[in-house]
């Protein structure tokens, strides 16, 4: 047993560059999943790595044993492997894969099919073979059988079919329903039987372990809005066929917003629980057990220990009614554990893996109970650990990013400062490697994270929003968690309702103001920027002060009301204006940066990607028409083609990584043009 922080330690060795490239980012591999067999001997994980022939980041599935053995890549394809899932005997690995071509031949057509392989790497095949594939499926039990969904076009017959029938050339808003289809896949005869077919989609399902029931969550149709209030769970009984729906009071009528998604069903093993969680933009995700016994049954919430933010999908323990799911706890994500949940009953909540990591996946074995995790650290970037007794020790059984050893990485810590109501506000602090105040205040760089129900964690981290990145190039950068962020307790989260482009606003000039008077930054010398949210708090920002001498605002938003109206999610707006906009006018308004417009006067860069539906790009052409157009502003406008919310594509990245850089050094560092030009 050893502790991961003095593991990395060790493998620091002085570094031989003084900052991390462009390069050097795209030379860094993902982890996104991780999977444990049932008899524990084997772990396998999923690991993306750019491709610039492909140009985006490629998924693969690679493997070793538990017990620290040397990792082996299992695939070999340009097809994004993901959903691993060991059959019940651990010698099938099962996987969601889109090989092939986009042609006709199966089952390498180019559609989401289900794949398996051995451990060993041998015996890859194609369990699906459909033409459509499939949309999501899961493995029973006990490995005999796979359920899958498939998706069924329907015109509703609500008195316009016809005439959309024969104007079949155009789009409608409504009308055509992908309704849901729920397939059983016999693993041993090989035959598929249709076990639900109704007028409902299917967002999640989950059979129980018996496979008698089947726990399903429908909305009316597959448009994101229907998820905000429309999203139903119940327990539909396989032989009966009949469908009972959960009383749904504790998360509508007695939650704090009716526009909560219900998600993440499961079954403890006995079948005498069932587990979901329900999330709600502005206010805590809650998780909810249903109890099916004779004397006790119900739904109670299950209470959150020190008002933690839950940061996974909850699971059961095998064999137990013990809940694990990972928390969101100040800078950090620690494992928890709930002891003993039923309806009336509640245990002990502990740590198995202690908030000084930052925990991003797990998987416990069904069989000998091992547990392994996703963990990073303020040292080190993610791998993958067996979790040990200790909450504060595990033992890495593979990192992928070892070479960052090599590099000048920056320090990581959490740092705090007191808001202009006398709340205490935290943030993350990353500085460059060796530096000491006595070598002055450093130019800083703001870095906002989006949400805003989300935080930043203090962990080594690269990323193109400029973690990692500035800091190796003797930057500041600090990441506020601002009002609204998660991790901090309830109020905090739900301080923000109603105040938004105020409170949090305030919470970050009081991060950066104290950075100054610490002697860490340079007040001269400040940029800002995000994503999402970040880019949204960019806008608000620059609207507010003039201090900063570069923003960076990505897919921001810059009327609240338009969002309402464009954006595929509204229930966001909703919750946070605490109205529609014919009865929040006005709050609205105050929420939006575009009618503080010209009080901005900081150069700004926007991103944003052409397709995107969270954040439309209309939102970001206003924002340049503003600035551009009307207010005189220096301001560059960067469309990214055929990409949506995120960034996906390499080239994508690359240009906004070195655009950043470069629009920060002229503006805020006073490098020239034509020097920036020659050092790209």
């Amino acid at each position: 047993m050893f502790s991961f922080i003095v593991m990395a330690c060790c493998m620091q060795v002085p570094a031989t560059n003084t900052g991390v490239t462009v390069d050097d980012y795209f030379s860094l591999s993902y982890l996104s999943s991780c999977e444990i067999s049932p008899d524990g001997k084997w772990t396998a994980w999923t690991e993306g790595r750019w491709d610039a022939e492909l140009d985006r980041r490629n998924t693969d599935i690679w493997i070793s044993t538990t017990e620290q053995g040397e990792p082996t890549r299992l695939t070999f394809d340009e097809a994004n492997d993901s959903s691993l899932h060991w059959g019940i005997d651990s010698e099938w690995l099962y996987f969601s894969s889109r090989r092939g071509s986009k042609g006709d031949d199966l089952p390498r057509n180019g559609k989401l099919q289900v794949w398996r392989i051995r451990p060993g790497g041998t015996g890859l095949m194609a369990v699906t073979r459909l033409p459509d594939g499939v949309s999501d499926w899961k493995l029973s039990c006990d490995g005999a059988s796979l359920y899958y969904k498939l998706e069924d076009e329907t015109q509703l017959d609500d008195g316009w079919k016809a005439l959309r029938s024969s104007h079949d050339k155009v789009e409608y808003a409504h009308g055509e329903v992908d309704y849901s289809e729920l397939w059983k896949l016999d693993l041993r005869t090989w035959r598929h039987e249709l076990l639900w077919d109704e007028d409902v989609v299917i967002q999640y399902f989950t059979p129980s372990p018996s496979g008698k029931s089947i726990a399903i969550i429908t909305t009316p149709d597959q448009r994101l809005i229907t998820n905000e209030g429309w999203s139903v769970i119940g327990v539909f009984d396989v032989a009966s066929k009949e469908t009972t729906v959960l009383d749904d009071t504790l998360w509508r009528a007695e939650a704090p917003s009716p526009y909560g998604w219900v998600e993440a069903p499961e079954w403890s093993t006995d079948e005498r629980r069932l587990l979901f969680t329900v999330d709600y933009d502005g206010y805590q995700r809650e998780m909810f057990v249903a109890t099916f016994e004779v004397e006790n049954s119900g739904i109670q919430k299950v209470i959150r220990h020190n008002e933690v933010t839950i940061g996974s999908d909850p699971q059961w323990m095998p064999n137990s009614h013990t809940i694990l799911y990972i928390a969101e706890e100040g800078t950090g994500r620690p494992l928890l554990r709930v002891d003993t949940v039923g309806f009336g009953l509640q245990g002990d909540t502990t740590q198995i893996v202690s908030n000084n990591f930052m925990c991003w996946d797990f998987s416990i074995s069904s069989n000998a109970l091992q547990m392994v995790a996703l963990v990073s650290s303020p040292v080190t970037t993610t791998s993958v650990v067996k979790v040990t007794d200790s909450p504060g020790d595990v033992v890495v059984i593979t990192n992928p990013n070892k070479h960052v050893s090599d590099w000048n990485i920056p320090s990581v810590e959490t740092v705090s400062w007191l808001a202009s109501d006398g709340t205490t506000v935290e943030g993350v602090l990353e500085l460059p490697k060796g530096y000491s105040k006595t070598d002055g205040p450093l130019p800083m760089y703001v870095d906002l994270h989006g949400g805003p129900t989300s935080a930043r964690q203090a962990e080594l981290q690269f990323s193109m929003y400029g973690r990692g990145l500035l800091s190796t190039q003797g930057w500041a950068v600090l990441s506020p968690n601002y009002r609204g962020s998660t991790g901090y307790g309830d109020k905090f989260l739900t301080d923000l309702i109603g105040r938004e482009n105020d409170i949090e606003v305030q919470d970050i000039l009081a991060g950066v103001d104290a950075m100054i008077e610490r002697g860490i930054a340079d007040k001269d010398k400040l940029a800002v920027g995000g994503w999402s949210n970040g880019g949204y708090l960019t806008n608000c920002i620059i609207a507010t002060t003039d201090i900063f001498k570069a923003a960076s605002s990505g897919a921001g938003v810059f009327d609240q009301t338009m969002q309402w109206a464009i954006e595929d999610t509204p229930g966001h707006v909703v919750n946070y204006a605490q109205g529609l906009p014919w009865t929040a006018a006005d709050e609205l308004q105050d929420m939006s940066p575009i009618y503080e417009a010209d009080n901005i006067t900081t150069p700004t860069i926007i991103h944003v990607g052409a397709g995107d539906a969270r954040v439309p790009a209309e939102q970001s052409l206003a924002l340049y028409r503003s600035l551009h157009d009307y207010l005189d502003v220096p301001t560059q406008l960067i469309t990214y083609p055929g990409t949506g919310h995120g960034l996906s594509k390499m080239t994508h990245r690359r240009a906004k990584i070195e655009w950043d850089k470069a629009w920060f050094e002229y503006w805020v560092l006073g490098t020239t043009m034509e020097e920036e030009s020659d050092s790209q």
